[in-house]
């Protein structure tokens, strides 16, 4: 064995990556308490220093939640948090536009070529669920998200499903979102989309394609959603 002492920057990722399989495992669920730095400088044989420095990575990535007095625990993804994160539409003075769940229905089946790629799927059916949500009773936009059937077991008899999608995944079936990847672009509205948000075929649309990202890093949720974008804002945050 090599007495060469381990860099501090290996340090501090090794305690990372000790504290983030705990998370992954279910060892420490969402809301979960972690140890001080103390403790897991003492468990992981580090300096407190060291174990600060793993701690805040795992914040800076959404994984952890460091609350002032009280310590750190495993986040947790709670409706106002996805709605204020996830659904970008803004009114003109900024404010969050909050909308409600709308028209919604769900069925399984056989996933595409390019759907078993974007989820990353290694078996063959996919959940499709089709979502027309309003604010003030106005349509605003059509979603059409595809989860693996086979994570997400039992996803139909949830239905009518929850405004917000993302703490249902997390709380039933241990998928937290931690990352949108999204692309955009302008379209014209087909024929079926316009009929559902009351507006002419070929009306300019945006159209956004989401990949929704796991604490694991994996896809947990493909999405593509066509926004009415007239009236609001698609906000972006870029840091």
């Amino acid at each position: 064995m090599s007495d060469t002492p381990t860099p501090p920057t290996l340090l501090y990722k090794q305690v990372h990556d000790a504290v983030f399989e705990r998370i992954i495992s279910g060892e420490l669920g969402p809301g979960a308490m972690l140890p001080s730095e103390m403790e897991l400088a003492a468990a992981y044989k580090v300096s407190q220093g060291t174990a600060r420095k793993a701690l805040s990575e795992l914040e800076q990535s959404g994984v952890v939640e460091r609350i002032q007095g009280r310590g750190t625990f495993v986040a947790t993804t709670t409706p106002e948090k996805e709605h204020f994160h996830f659904f970008r539409l803004r009114s003109s003075d900024r404010a969050p536009a909050i909308p409600n769940k709308g028209l919604s229905s769900i069925i399984r089946r056989e996933a595409t070529a390019d759907e078993k790629k974007h989820l990353k799927m290694d078996t063959d059916d996919v959940f499709e669920i089709n979502r027309t949500r309003a604010i003030d009773n106005e349509p605003v936009c059509h979603e059409v998200c595809l989860v693996e059937a086979a994570k997400f077991s039992g996803l139909m008899d949830r239905d009518p499903l929850p405004n917000s999608l993302y703490p249902l995944y997390q709380r039933a079936y241990g998928q937290r979102i931690i990352q949108a990847d999204e692309n955009l672009k302008a379209v014209p509205a087909t024929s079926p989309v316009a009929k559902l948000l009351g507006i002419k075929k070929n009306t300019p649309i945006l159209e956004v394609e989401r990949f929704a990202i796991g604490i694991s890093g994996a896809p947990v949720e493909y999405r593509i959603t066509y926004f009415i974008a007239d009236k609001y804002h698609y906000n972006i945050v870029l840091k």
